[in-house]
């Protein structure tokens, strides 16, 4: 029964982190709309929500063997590194920018809405529980 408990929290715990995450990541292509080059980034949120609840295996990553070897950012406890996808360019540009605002701005809001959601849900089963717990 406890770990029935502990385990719909955890769940809740790791898309809460992932979904600030991604947020971090549309914030940072937000930012970024007007620098030459830049390619707007993603992540494959399933994907990562379902390795970081141990339903996928771990992505491989490789190993730094030799002082000057450059990491992935992929490792261990890098959360949604494994799952980080390149933003489809919907309209060419010369500066060759990939950030579509409309695109952001709305995947923006979708993860905010949903990162809410997941903290309302969160609280409401910690109430719940307490309550059940109290007698109340």
């Amino acid at each position: 029964m406890l770990n029935r408990l502990t385990d719909t929290l955890d769940f809740q715990a790791q898309a809460l982190t992932l979904r600030s995450e991604r947020q971090q990541l549309l914030a940072s292509n937000i930012a970024n709309a007007d620098t030459p080059g830049y390619v707007a980034r993603d992540m494959n949120f399933s994907q990562a929500l379902q390795r970081a609840t141990g339903a996928l295996p771990a992505a491989r990553t490789l190993a730094a063997t030799q002082p000057g070897h450059i990491g992935t950012g992929a490792g261990a406890g890098a959360g949604a590194g494994a799952d980080l996808v390149y933003a489809t360019q919907s309209q060419s540009n010369l500066d060759r920018n990939t950030v579509d605002m409309d695109r952001e701005r709305a995947s923006f809001a979708d993860n905010a809405l949903r990162y809410e959601a997941t903290l309302r849900f969160i609280n409401s089963h910690v109430r719940t529980m307490t309550s059940a717990i109290t007698g109340q």
